[in-house]
């Protein structure tokens, strides 16, 4: 071509700008043809009210944490008391056994004891049975004076 160096700077020079010229204006016919099919109805939100929502989302994760710890502590006084039932359940039943064996034991003394009463009941009846029937046997007969005559 040319063996000039500075009109092949020149012819460079013009290619650059040119290129760049023709980029400036595909950028730009692409960002009208966003902003004519996807308009903007609602405004970007601001900075500040970013900001406002950040803070109040910070003091909900705060008020979570707090009742976050409230409930294990809650939790915590739960498993103790559930400890505590368990150790009571198992101190009842041992005093349960405990009063069933000695219910069976009061249940046999009284069962013994009934059957003495009932013995010593028997042998009572049989004995004043025995006593009325000696004693009318033994005595003699009354002649109506209310001495009792021995022959």
């Amino acid at each position: 071509m040319t063996s000039n160096p500075s009109i092949r700077r020149l012819v460079v020079v013009f290619a650059v700008a040119g290129s760049l010229l023709v980029a400036g204006l595909t950028i730009r016919a692409a960002s009208l043809w966003a902003a004519s099919q996807a308009p903007l109805s609602v405004a970007p939100v601001s900075v500040s009210s970013v900001q406002q929502a950040l803070e109040a989302e910070r003091g909900r994760s705060a008020a979570l944490e707090a009742q976050l710890k409230t409930l294990e502590g809650s939790a915590a006084d739960l498993t103790a008391a559930l400890d505590a039932a368990q150790a009571q359940v198992g101190a009842d039943e041992q005093t349960a056994t405990e009063l069933r064996a000695s219910l069976a034991a009061a249940q046999d003394r009284l069962a013994k004891l009934e059957a003495s009463l009932k013995a010593a009941a028997a042998r009572t009846t049989t004995r004043t049975t025995t006593t009325r029937s000696t004693s009318s046997a033994g005595s003699g007969e009354d002649d109506g004076d209310g001495e009792v005559d021995d022959d």
